[in-house]
């Protein structure tokens, strides 16, 4: 069936049905579930239900079943198709109105030119802080890593600190921030952002300036581990591990010879390793 772009101009015109369709954008590619889109947008599952068909017939989303689940994912071909109607049809191809979309030069971290990297998650108490430091570890000075909390907590968890000293982590600046310390005037520009929990990821963030590239590397929050003392150290140390793994595969990137494509296909990839060897 042959989708205009009336329709999906129409599907994207509901404030609600936009929310959504940005949430499985800020997710991409990851697919999810209706359930979780309800929760993180504080929707009936019901009405949820009535934006996804909304959206699917429109070719913007679609849907596979995994087990007992139906997950939902943005579909870049429908996106992409309403795009190219809109600068070919409605702007006549004319490079004045409407520029070629291009992709950006390769993006080199050097240690004269480090890259800035800002690691987001709910409250900057565990996850982010992890990875801020070990980028700061890992990075061989081409970077300068940073961490913030949408709803930051008051102090890193003293399991994180006392984790990071005893990998040999330089801890003393480690603080949790909040996300709007990053958006305000003056703040450092942001060449790379990660999220680090979903649902960090599912919320709106500010408009970042300069268009940093974006990934989402979800874990497990190690906080909300379950059981014994020991079952709750181990959590702490596999998201250690995991990021550490994912951390040191971003650092060791071939930048030089990626395109910005490429590299956001690999900095995909990165994100689905479940590796904490």
């Amino acid at each position: 069936m042959e989708i205009d772009i009336t329709s999906q101009l129409s599907a994207l015109a509901h404030p609600n049905r936009l929310a959504l369709f940005r949430l499985l954008m800020r997710r991409y590619p990851d697919a999810v579930p209706a359930g979780e889109i309800a929760s993180a947008l504080a929707q009936k599952s019901n009405t949820v239900s009535t934006y996804l068909s909304t959206l699917t017939a429109a070719g913007l989303i679609h849907s596979h079943r995994q087990g007992t689940s139906l997950l939902y994912q943005a579909h870049l071909d429908g996106l992409r198709g309403l795009f190219d109607d809109l600068l070919s049809d409605c702007c006549h191809n004319r490079p004045d109105v409407c520029p070629p979309t291009k992709h950006a030069e390769a993006i080199r971290p050097t240690v004269e030119r480090p890259l800035n990297v800002l690691f987001i998650c709910t409250g900057n108490s565990a996850r982010s802080v992890m990875a801020e430091a070990i980028l700061d570890k890992e990075g061989g000075g081409r970077f300068r890593a940073y961490s913030a909390g949408s709803h930051p907590a008051r102090a890193p968890q003293p399991e994180v600190i006392a984790l990071l000293q005893a990998k040999g982590h330089e801890t003393s600046g480690l603080r949790s921030k909040d996300l709007l310390e990053f958006s305000t005037p003056g703040a450092a520009q942001m060449d790379f952002i990660f999220t680090v929990c979903d649902h960090a990821a599912n919320e709106e963030c500010p408009a970042w300036p300069g268009q940093p590239m974006s990934a989402h590397w979800g874990l497990a929050d190690p906080v909300k581990a379950s059981g014994t003392e020991a079952e709750r150290h181990l959590a702490f140390h596999q998201t250690y591990g995991l990021l550490r793994n994912r951390i040191r595969a971003f650092a060791s990137l071939p930048f030089e010879t990626l395109n910005s494509l490429s590299l956001q296909h690999r900095l995909d990839d990165i994100g689905r390793s479940s590796s904490s060897e």
